[in-house]
């Protein structure tokens, strides 16, 4: 009966240790934004007329 209760408590110390473990190397880990490409300049004057459209709606 003892030997299931050392062993049941050995693996909760085990479990307890590696979930403290991997929280710790997760906090620490470093993300990065990637930057945004420029779009072509087709599309910045499609994007452009649809916004001067939606100003013109809203202005009525």
């Amino acid at each position: 009966m003892y030997t299931v209760l050392v062993i049941s408590i050995i693996i909760v110390i085990v479990v307890l240790l590696l979930s403290v473990v991997t929280t710790s190397k997760a906090y620490q880990y470093k993300h990065t934004v990637d930057p945004i490409d420029s779009l072509p300049d087709s599309e910045q004057e499609s994007e452009q007329k649809e916004e001067d459209k939606a100003d013109n709606r809203n202005k009525r």
